[in-house]
């Protein structure tokens, strides 16, 4: 009922995030059947060229799809954030199926068939088109079904570089760890490979009793018609249209900060907005930011020392300001005044083990960790001001190698005994809400974390209106304020614009005068 409920206060939502996914899906399918057709007959009828066009097919396929975006995003013209690089790594997912069943197809034709077709005096042109195509056609026709069941999958994915599609919702539910909303994205993306299986299987079915060339030339005029179609869609919803574009990551109290950007613009500056929320890490929002694909999203003063600027942790909060503030001036991007808070890192411990063994500080937690099982975001293992440096100030030492995981999953995953230590975000809502303990930094090992809006300097230039709004909101959000937005979207299951709303209304008109 909670799922049904939510589609239909989503409903226009769901109908927009759905058509992306059919777009990406069909233009990614049909560029890729243009791909491999020509290549599957160069194949087939030329062996050792063949050979390595199918072994690098191959290899493509080995790739993690995650991995192959990661790949694709500082690529001039194929990559970048939005659906540009997510249609070129479903291409290339795409094409394997159909250029293998494209051989196959070729490849199983009656070789007395063809002796006939030289016969009657057929040109190796007419051969194909008349002959060879509406033949192996039934066999390319299951390719063709691989690829668009892999690409509806696949494509979910895609919404980690702000392509759109269904697995926003998946991505979103993911960060709020609520399976309502995961739901709400993956059974739409299920029943459309369903429903695209089914289909196709079907076609796939009539087509190997017709065999007809009526058939395959419908089939190949309807490809191209899609192309077309799937291509104005998706270039009418990429156009910019002058709107300011807000970024965030991929965890709640991001998705949050993104929102409460949005809304300051809209509501203090006047200016039309787009969401790309929930991008991905530190380093993809940096990217995005620098590359001009988003205007502005929220960064951490700690992490854009050392983790962006590669400079040395600090913890003076006015050096870490002031350098942060030149290096972002010096590189193109801005950094607006802090909102007010300081969200820094937090070693975390279940509320009911630091009471029983008197822990409060983590030289405290020391003694203990040897036996325990620690659990950590993706980049805080990888970070100057993370793991290594941690373990080196505080000879920290776990009975096993750290689990990675998501790092909105790792609360779960200490309150549930998964593990017995993470290192998770000051502000999380969950603290209070799963009775976890934060152990303080006795040693001061970790930086300021003060949250920043960050936006791209051309931006500033053609709309002085956005360094307006934003300002208003400086010194305003208190760590308490913060904590109490994020527990009502993680543990209340809130919608994060309605919260970021009602925050905005407490602050008044007057907010930043």
């Amino acid at each position: 009922m909670r799922l049904l409920a939510f589609w239909q206060a989503h409903a226009s939502e769901l109908g927009h995030l759905m058509a992306q996914h059919v777009a990406l899906v069909v233009l990614s399918t049909a560029t890729a059947l243009a791909i491999a057709v020509p290549l599957g007959i160069l194949s087939a009828k030329r062996p050792r060229l063949g050979a390595p066009l199918l072994g690098f097919a191959n290899l493509v396929q080995t790739i993690p799809s995650l991995a192959l975006f990661g790949f694709l995003l500082p690529l001039p013209f194929v990559g970048g954030i939005g659906p540009r690089a997510a249609i070129v790594a479903l291409v290339l997912y795409g094409v394997l199926p159909i250029m293998r069943t494209t051989v196959a197809g070729f490849q199983g034709i009656d070789p007395a068939v063809r002796e006939a077709a030289l016969a009657m005096g057929m040109r190796p042109f007419q051969q194909l088109r008349i002959v060879e195509l509406p033949l192996a056609w039934p066999s390319m026709l299951a390719g063709i079904r691989v690829a668009t069941v892999v690409g509806v999958g696949t494509a979910t994915i895609a919404a980690a570089i702000g392509a759109g599609g269904l697995g926003e919702y998946i991505f979103r539910g993911l960060s709020m760890v609520d399976p309502v909303v995961i739901l709400a994205g993956a059974v739409p993306s299920a029943a459309l490979a369903l429903t695209a299986d089914g289909g196709l299987a079907l076609l796939e079915r009539r087509t190997r009793r017709r065999r007809s060339r009526r058939v395959s030339r419908v089939a190949l005029a309807g490809a191209l018609v899609l192309v077309g179609l799937a291509g104005a869609s998706l270039a009418v919803a990429s156009r910019r249209t002058g709107a300011i574009v807000v970024g965030s990551k991929n965890f709640t109290e991001q998705i949050i900060l993104g929102e409460l950007m949005a809304q300051s613009l809209e509501r203090y500056g006047g200016l039309p907005v787009e969401r790309r929320l929930n991008l991905g890490g530190t380093f993809i929002c940096d990217r995005a930011v620098r590359a001009g694909e988003i205007d502005v999203y929220v960064e951490y003063t700690g992490t854009a020392l050392s983790a962006i600027f590669k400079e040395q942790v600090d913890r003076d909060r006015r050096r870490v300001l002031d350098t942060v503030r030149d290096r972002y001036a010096s590189s193109g991007r801005a950094m607006l005044p802090p909102l007010g808070f300081n969200n820094t890192f937090a070693m975390l411990v279940r509320g009911a083990d630091a009471r029983r063994l008197g822990l409060r500080t983590i030289t405290d937690a020391v003694p203990h960790a040897r036996t325990w099982r620690a659990g950590f975001g993706y980049e805080f293992l990888e970070r100057a001001d993370g793991f290594p440096g941690l373990s080196r100030v505080y000879g920290l030492r776990f009975a096993e190698a750290p689990r990675v995981m998501d790092l909105s999953l790792t609360y779960r995953a200490v309150a549930t005994r998964q593990v017995d230590m993470i290192a998770g975000d000051a502000t999380a809502g969950l603290i209070a809400a799963l009775d976890l303990a934060m152990l303080e930094d006795d040693r001061h090992y970790f930086p300021p974390y003060d949250a920043v809006p960050v936006v791209h300097t051309a931006t500033l230039l053609r709309e002085p209106r956005v360094r307006t709004a934003l300002e208003r909101l400086e010194g305003h959000i208190r760590e308490a304020d913060m904590r109490a937005m994020n527990y009502a979207v993680e543990g209340d299951k809130q919608d994060p614009a309605a919260v970021v709303r009602r925050f905005l209304d407490t602050l008044g008109p007057g907010a930043g005068s």
